[in-house]
């Protein structure tokens, strides 16, 4: 896939400019990708976006079209547009695969390389890893509240545009959800495709009855049918019931009904009983309208009998406490071999210095235990004290028996792909076992448990280094 490398802010290109002047473009630095809250005042997010990241650093390049329009703009000397007509990135990229279970203020991305290359990749990667984590982690938390029950992804009238329906789409079937209405994105992605018919559909018949009739005759054996057009329990419910019969003489089943207003706990337990009073124990009920996962843990409380959950605004958008947007950012931490660390009026935008690793205690059980984030090569073990980054007072010793597993693998080297694409439903299936070996606190709605991020000793070490550097520097 190319994405054009003007898909970025101007000062990446500015800096770009500069670096290049000062003899600076292929000095090797190290950038890391983060957020610093988790989403949804959550406990957990879901890593998404990488497949795409990596298609579009392997296939970047500047066309001579927009060569000529960077010309156009009177900011770039006749030596940088030469440099770029040859720009790839080469750079080296460590990140978890998608579908993991990551958490605040640990590295997601770590990427290396020639400074320029590193550099110019910020917002492109930003772009699409702060999305497509946003929405997978909401649809790891509405099928959380699903308990089982299928959920499909009906967001996409309702996207951020074209290209935020397709990557919303993606994303939420990362995060569990088992079907798109997203036709494009069935086919881009091979995700499956699901839909009903709108209320139109029944209203340009003369009656219900003959819109579902007509409607079952066109897909006898696909018909999920909308009854809320009327009158959901006094119309709805017993033409689609005299349909299904009518099917099923000739061979075929109503696949469902689609419930689309009202009290959703109340209408489908209703519909449940009819159904099954009349001999269709097998139709399945699917409920839209607004849903989110609030929604549907209510519906479940209030004894609903829905089987599947239609999520569309509220999915596409990540709308929700803290949904607006994932806030991820991307920090130098270091350059030609030193350490580099921002310091800040601000304490909670002080970054960690250097090259690191991320490392998970599990437990013998192969429960998640915490985080561990730790300088490249450090050696770490059960029984060691590990740090609070935000409060270096507050400190926890590992439980003697964990497993130290490494989070990330190196998904790019010298600018291609080290490992093959995996398909979505592996991503899915990933997110899914380790929502489950999360401690249970931690997938609560409200209040949940905070699951620790740990900095190692020698980290704790380096940084308090530089900082009092950075503090005498000042003083001087």
């Amino acid at each position: 896939m190319h994405l054009s490398p003007l898909l970025t802010d101007l000062y990446e290109l500015t800096m770009l400019a500069g670096y290049l002047e000062e003899g600076m473009a292929d000095k090797p630095a190290v950038f890391d990708l983060y957020f610093r809250t988790n989403p949804f005042a959550g406990g957990y997010a879901v890593f998404a976006g990488l497949e795409p990241a990596l298609d579009c650093l392997e296939n970047l390049h500047f066309t001579p079209e927009e060569i000529d329009y960077l010309g156009s703009l009177g900011l770039f000397k006749p030596r940088f547009l030469a440099f770029l007509r040859t720009f790839r990135f080469r750079g080296t990229i460590k990140a978890p695969p998608e579908g993991t279970v990551v958490f605040a203020n640990e590295p997601l991305l770590t990427v290396s390389g020639a400074l320029a290359e590193v550099q110019l990749v910020e917002t492109v990667l930003l772009n699409i890893i702060n999305f497509q984590t946003l929405v997978a982690t909401k649809a790891a938390r509405i099928c959380h509240a699903a308990a089982g029950a299928e959920v499909i992804e009906f967001g996409l009238r309702r996207a951020q545009g074209p290209d935020g329906g397709l990557s919303a789409s993606r994303a939420a079937c990362v995060g569990g959800v088992k079907g798109t209405s997203n036709v494009l994105a069935g086919m881009t992605y091979g995700l499956p495709v699901r839909g009903t018919h709108a209320h139109s559909w029944v209203q340009s018949f003369a009656d219900e009855l003959t819109a579902f009739r007509a409607y079952a005759d066109a897909f006898p054996d696909s018909s999920v049918l909308l009854v809320d057009t009327y009158d959901t329990l006094k119309s709805g419910v017993p033409n689609a019931i005299n349909v299904a019969r009518e099917l099923r003489e000739k061979g075929h089943e109503l696949r469902g009904i689609r419930l689309d207003s009202g009290d959703l706990a109340y209408l489908s337990r209703e519909a449940r009983q009819m159904l099954d009073a009349a001999g269709f124990p097998e139709v399945r009920i699917l409920a839209s309208n607004e849903l989110d996962e609030q929604v549907i843990d209510s519906i479940r409380d209030e004894g609903g009998r829905v089987d599947i959950y239609g999520v569309g605004t509220k999915l596409a958008t990540a709308a929700g406490t803290g949904g607006v947007a994932l806030g991820g950012v991307y920090k130098l931490v270091a350059i030609d071999g030193q350490p580099k660390m921002k310091t800040t009026s601000d304490p909670a935008k002080a970054t960690l210095p250097g090259s690191k690793q991320v490392l998970r205690a599990v437990s013998p059980g192969g429960a998640y235990i915490q985080d561990l984030v730790c300088l490249a090569g450090e050696a770490l073990a059960g029984g060691m004290t590990v740090y609070d980054p935000t409060n270096p007072l507050r400190q926890t010793t590992l439980p003697a028996d964990v497993r130290l597993v490494d989070l990330r693998l190196t998904v790019m080297a010298q600018g291609q792909r080290t490992l093959a694409p995996e398909p979505i439903d592996r991503m899915a299936e990933r997110c899914r076992r380790e929502m489950d070996l999360l401690p249970q606190g931690c997938r609560r709605f409200v209040n949940p448990h905070h699951y620790k991020v740990s900095i190692s000793p020698q980290l704790k070490e380096l940084r308090c280094t530089l900082a009092q550097a950075v503090t005498s520097g000042r003083k001087d």
